[in-house]
């Protein structure tokens, strides 16, 4: 039997980046310790920044702190997140 590697990956849509940037970031600060990758992305250009992002996060170790920080994600206004449990054989 194949070993299987398992990777989980969150995505969190936001909306209102200006109000909801600060409660964001607390809350990845708090969960440091299991988010292996981040990446951001949303259009920024000199002349126009966008009010929505993206943020995706690889994450690591313990399971019920990524359901953790999820739930707690997801109770902020505009801020959407789920989780992915991604199965790669060897």
């Amino acid at each position: 039997m194949a070993d299987t590697t398992v990777r989980t990956v969150m995505a969190i849509l936001i909306d209102n980046r200006e109000k909801n940037a600060t409660s964001i970031q607390e809350l990845l600060t708090e969960y440091g310790c299991f988010i292996k990758t981040r990446l951001g992305l949303h259009e920024g250009v000199p002349q126009y920044c966008s009010n929505s992002g993206l943020i995706i996060l690889e994450l690591v170790d313990d399971e019920k702190k990524h359901e953790e920080l999820k739930e707690k994600l997801n109770q902020i206004p505009g801020v959407k997140a789920d989780l992915m449990r991604l199965s790669f054989n060897n």
